[in-house]
């Protein structure tokens, strides 16, 4: 399909679905500015395609950030489409439970994705202009085992689209949040239970593509996971817990 992208900049560019999509763009012809702390990926991925740029970054660092974006637009021109990809995941039991593995997960998933917002919104408010999409994931949809520390940051990042969505309307700016279910990544490879519907990185960076190239608010997949998830919103309490003990926990 045609894209209506020239420029477009991804941070968390250097694995999983951020990278793959970064790559399937830049197949397509579309410049991408690609972050992530990992610079040697980076540069790795750039000599095997002329239209990946790359700008290692921290996102957690919002000056650098600000610093990056504004990089960007000054060697490449306007950027078009935002995707704040940047995050991180690591199982946590009870016997696992204390405030910094909470505190890390915080600052990158939800204020990596702040602090991106914060760099753009001023460019793409005087142009009136722009699109910006962030990856939460279907487990901020309900709370599940052992994801105490990523699922809620997730949950916050889907509540962030759903309030900025109106008012970056008004300003002629398009917002998307995009839901994964499980798929193929270095992230969830450390996983050691039945991921269900698990995807390969190609299959969701294809789906993500398409759903932005058509403006949609939520991108989310594999359907057949976002609806069994989206129905266990709606079940009262006592019957979510038994199911989630039987089928999750196996208790």
């Amino acid at each position: 399909m045609a894209l209506p992208w020239r420029l477009v900049w991804i941070t968390g560019a250097s694995t999983g679905i951020g990278a793959e999509i970064a790559k399937q763009l830049a197949e397509q012809g579309v410049v991408v500015a690609t972050s992530a702390r990992k610079a040697d990926v980076l540069q790795a991925s750039a000599k095997l395609n002329p239209h990946l740029k790359p700008y290692p970054l921290d996102v957690t660092d919002a000056s650098a950030v600000t610093q990056t974006f504004a990089r960007i637009e000054r060697e490449h021109g306007s950027v078009d489409l935002v995707i704040a990809g940047a995050g991180t995941y690591a199982p946590l039991s009870l016997d696992q439970f204390k405030p910094e593995a909470f505190q890390s997960t915080y600052q990158v998933n939800y204020l990596g994705v702040i602090n991106v917002l914060a760099a753009i919104l001023p460019s793409f408010r005087a142009k009136k202009s722009g699109h910006i999409a962030w990856i939460a994931s279907v487990a901020g949809y309900i709370g599940l085992p052992q994801a105490a520390s990523y699922g809620p940051t997730k949950a916050a990042l889907i509540n962030l689209a759903e309030c900025l969505q109106p008012d970056l309307a008004v300003e002629g700016i398009t917002t998307s949040i995009i839901n994964p279910g499980f798929v193929k990544t270095p992230l969830t490879a450390q996983n050691e239970f039945d991921m269900p519907f698990l995807m390969d990185v190609e299959e969701a960076a294809r789906q993500t593509i398409i759903g932005l190239a058509k403006k949609k608010f939520e991108i989310a997949y594999p359907w057949k996971f976002v609806w069994i998830l989206k129905c266990l919103q709606l079940l009262p309490y006592p019957w979510f817990f038994g199911l989630v003990r039987k089928f999750v926990l196996k208790r």
